[in-house]
């Protein structure tokens, strides 16, 4: 049985991507449930509750590699130009393609592009 994937989606992510991801994901969405935190806060609930995170947020990436801030894994999205449905259905279809790869990765999603690092613990 493969591990079952829980996200956090940032408030900066489209809620259409959120409710695809609904289809078969369970997904906290910062907007909903706790608008306005600071990225400390949802990266460390991301961490805590063994959730993937995902957001449009390249702060992120400065939180994860330079200060090495534990987290369960981040998705970065730069998919701009994209309709907010192609989006969606980019994020669920790499999902979905690369799975547990996600786990204790960043990984960032453009259109044509997904770039996985793993994460290196020191």
């Amino acid at each position: 049985m493969p591990e079952v994937l829980r996200f956090i989606a940032d408030e900066g992510v489209e809620k259409t991507i959120v409710l695809a991801l609904r289809v078969q994901y369970d997904v906290i969405y910062i907007a909903e449930a706790a608008q306005g935190s600071n990225d400390d806060f949802i990266l460390e609930l991301a961490q805590k509750e063994n959730r993937l995170l995902i957001t449009l947020d390249k702060d992120f990436g400065e939180l994860v590699f330079r200060l090495n801030k534990a987290h369960a894994g981040v998705i970065l999205c730069r998919m701009q130009g994209l309709t907010n449905e192609d989006k969606a259905a980019l994020v669920v279809t790499t999902i979905d393609k690369y799975h547990i790869e996600l786990l204790q990765s960043f990984t960032v999603i453009q259109p044509k592009n997904i770039r996985i690092r793993k994460r290196i613990d020191t």
